[in-house]
């Protein structure tokens, strides 16, 4: 009895000194505790109900919110007959690779009836990130934002909103996405294309049998309010705009940005933006659209439909008009295949690189790397018939390699130096062949197939471009990098030359990002050091494009330091 209330004493006292001390409480943020049980449940939109995938019964997901520099515990109880992973994207994972979630990459999935505790900490971060399912296509309903605020006592670089409004952008499909994919996988044809797009999970006013399902922004005139923009979609890059209301790019991908002002933002899946939008000083007698459609540059079919919104001005409660009656104002996006203002926009997203947050881009190069990123095709198995061009199976590589996932997660077999059998460190830092990329395809356009992965020694720091190529079809490809911030320091059309281009790049205040376009026919060059020990997937965020091969995977070594290692796995790191 006496040893515990000593002990008490002493954790009261460390506690007591802890918080007296500002500045160190500060520093020592707090612990976040989440529960997620993945359950099934009916949910009717479109006139239709479906059973879907969802964690605690609720579409979106539940809200994780945090400081910089708290630690975040989320049990994940699975209820349902999938196998479950869940990402926290564009975490850093700092020494934290066992909670990534990717599965078969950093851990074997929750099977029915297992549990896992994910455990990490927000270091250096604060912004908007979202967290997803990272399995196959369940990532169509299993999705949620993650708030990161700054910490306690630290303004914003920009004006204090008066309110902050996650509105997440979501792919709704009629039919059972799992079976969509897994036919298009056995078939090697293309997976039949979304019926509608959401905001926070309602697809709006424009579709049939819709205008109940409305997303409703309700605001008060003069008042600024910040935005937190996530695009959730699975296989679509949007535009996104709200009728005659200008809005201030202040963020993206949780890295403050120079504010810059625009009607119109484009999101591509896998990235988030924060906008301020300032209302208009005087109740404006109209109610407003909020809309999004997509942009899409490849030769397959997609959803052409739009997702709305309302945004409506709170009416005083002297005044009897009647909203009904206000006339509704619609916002004008660009034609699907609009290129030259997606360019433009990107070219506007800039590091803030301020004092008090910098942009520390690695101004040394240590390894060069030039991975292609495209579609290509499979053989059709023999005694079977395919859905792809000329009787072939529909593929997509880095490099002409279409990954294979392994049947066991590649960070236990690299930390247990078992990689025999699971995967192979030859991933090639070139192309097998040269040939004009975004010119007139190649004879062969068969990719190869293996679990290749890219060794790192710790710290070192990596110059990549990518290549979009014309093989099936040039196409704007959002590229992923789990673990990492990487700085985007030149982009550009047609092929990449190694002798001019270098030159452009920004190497003062480019974006810092998790998630990259690569342009339609064009290239993009990207600078990361790798300071994070372990597995790191990286993937074009367009699930069918991931479905189909186009990922792989960086593994960077431990350090010489303690504090350059990764961790042994927690005891339940759940088992293949």
């Amino acid at each position: 009895m006496a040893s515990f209330s000593l002990k008490s004493f002493f954790h009261l006292a460390i506690t007591i000194w802890l918080f007296s001390d500002p500045a160190l409480a500060k520093r020592a943020g707090m612990t976040r505790h989440y529960k997620f049980d993945i359950k099934m449940k009916n949910v009717t939109r479109l006139c239709q109900t479906k059973n879907i995938v969802t964690v605690n019964g609720q579409f979106p997901g539940p809200t994780i919110t945090a400081r910089e520099g708290d630690r975040v515990i989320v049990k994940v109880v699975n209820h349902v007959q999938y196998n479950i992973s869940i990402h926290w994207h564009g975490v850093r994972q700092l020494r934290s690779g066992w909670a990534d979630g990717p599965a078969y990459i950093t851990q074997c999935p929750i099977q029915t009836g297992q549990s896992y505790v994910y455990n990490f900490t927000i270091t250096g971060q604060r912004g908007t990130l979202f967290w997803h399912a990272h399995i196959s296509w369940l990532r169509v309903t299993l999705y949620g934002p993650i708030v990161i605020l700054p910490k306690r006592g630290v303004p914003y670089p920009f004006p204090q909103p008066f309110k902050e409004v996650p509105i997440i952008f979501g792919e709704w499909w009629k039919a059972d996405t799992e079976t969509i994919i897994n036919k298009a996988m056995q078939t090697g044809g293309a997976p039949n294309i979304s019926d509608a797009y959401t905001f926070n999970g309602l697809p709006g006013p424009l579709y049939n049998c819709s205008s109940k399902d409305t997303f409703k922004l309700k605001v008060k005139p003069g008042k600024t309010y910040l935005l937190r923009l996530v695009n959730a979609a699975l296989n679509d890059e949007l535009f996104f705009s709200i009728a005659n209301h200008n809005l201030t790019v202040v963020e993206a991908d949780a890295v403050y940005v120079k504010p810059f002002k625009t009607n119109i933002v484009l999101i591509t899946p896998g990235q988030t933006t924060n906008v301020l939008l300032r209302t208009k000083h005087h109740h404006p007698n109209a109610t407003f659209l909020i809309a999004a459609r997509p942009y899409a540059t490849g030769p397959a079919a997609f959803d052409n439909s739009t997702t709305a919104g309302i945004l409506e001005y709170h009416t005083p409660s002297n005044t009897t008009k009647n909203i009904k009656k206000l006339p509704l104002l619609k916002p004008k996006l660009p034609i699907f295949n609009d290129t030259t203002f997606t360019t433009s926009f990107i070219k506007k997203i800039r590091s803030l690189n301020s004092a008090k947050f910098p942009a520390k881009v690695p101004q040394k190069v240590d390894k060069h790397f030039f991975f292609t990123v495209g579609l290509g095709l499979n053989a059709c198995p023999k005694n079977q018939t395919c859905q792809g061009p000329n009787n072939t199976m529909l593929a997509a590589s880095v490099n002409n390699v279409s990954f294979v996932m392994p049947s066991t997660a590649l960070l236990q077999a690299h930390f247990s130096n078992q990689s025999k059998g699971v995967y192979t460190t030859d991933f090639p830092a070139n192309p097998p062949s040269n040939f004009n990329y975004t010119g007139t395809p190649p004879n062969n356009i068969m990719v190869t197939s293996g679990t290749k992965v890219v060794l790192l020694p710790f710290n070192t720091s990596v110059e990549l471009i990518m290549q979009d190529t014309s093989i099936i079809g040039a196409e704007s490809h959002p590229l992923h990098l789990h673990g990492f911030n990487f700085f985007v320091v030149g982009q550009g059309f047609g092929n990449y030359n190694s002798k001019t281009d270098p030159a452009k790049f920004n190497l003062v205040d480019p974006a810092e990002r998790n998630t990259v376009g690569v342009p339609s026919g064009g290239w993009v060059a990207i600078r990361f050091l790798a300071d994070n020990p372990g597995v790191w997937f990286m993937h074009c965020h367009l699930e069918v494009h991931t479905s189909w091969g186009l990922k792989m995977a960086w593994i960077v070594m431990d350090g010489k330091r303690r504090h350059q290692k990764l961790p042994p796995p927690p005891s339940d790191l759940p088992k293949c």
